[in-house]
């Protein structure tokens, strides 16, 4: 294996290329820690003290961090690891270690954004932004379900209510044109035709 370039990254880390394909970043210093110099053969223990200590650990301990601040789902900490060029193979290395600890669970998350979202969005708007943060969209229905099963699933309707009481929506005043208005601005919101057309035609005052 030889050192074909060596890359700088930003100031403290370079990206490291073993015979023309990229290999790993590594910090300024551990160049000389580790013996590594362009179109030179890389020394066998180095590279294994890199591979399966150094650089793991490194990736593990990025995870650990990100997760210090707040919860991420799979692929939002892929993400992040992929930002920090960490390899494919260390990218995994990481995620089961934090998964197996239960450091990132998208189930969990899941059930958590649902709870918290739940009286401020559609149903529809909760499914797509979940989809959006990478959960399977098999788990989102099944954590649906189960609420549903457990009768705390979103009310919709009084949701849907809730808007138009906020736009100060009178169903016996409201024209013609400002109930398309509105109609289309739940629809955006992610509310079905059903309950639009549901709650546009009551009297959602006492609601």
């Amino acid at each position: 294996m030889i050192v074909t370039k060596i890359e700088e990254l930003d100031k403290k880390r370079v990206r490291v290329y073993i015979d023309d394909e990229f290999a790993f970043v590594i910090y300024k210093g551990e160049l000389r820690l580790y013996g590594l110099k362009e179109m030179k053969e890389v020394d066998g223990k180095a590279y294994g003290d890199l591979m399966s200590e150094v650089l793991p650990k490194r990736a593990k301990l990025r995870c650990m961090n990100l997760l210090k601040s707040k919860s991420y789902t799979e692929r939002q900490l892929r993400d992040k690891l992929r930002q920090g060029e960490y390899t494919q193979e260390l990218i995994e290395i990481a995620l089961e270690y934090v998964k197996s600890y239960g450091y990132v669970d998208d189930e969990r998350y899941c059930e958590d954004f649902i709870e918290y979202q739940m009286e401020k969005k559609s149903r529809k708007r909760m499914e797509q932004d979940l989809l959006n943060k990478g959960i399977d969209k098999n788990v989102i229905f099944e954590v649906f379900e189960r609420m549903k099963e457990g009768g705390n699933e979103p009310d919709e309707f009084s949701m849907a209510a809730k808007f138009l009481q906020k736009k100060k929506y009178d169903v016996n005043t409201a024209t013609i044109e400002e109930k398309r208005r509105l109609a289309a601005f739940l629809y955006r919101k992610g509310f079905g035709a059903d309950t639009i057309r549901r709650v546009l035609l009551l009297d959602i005052t006492p609601i």
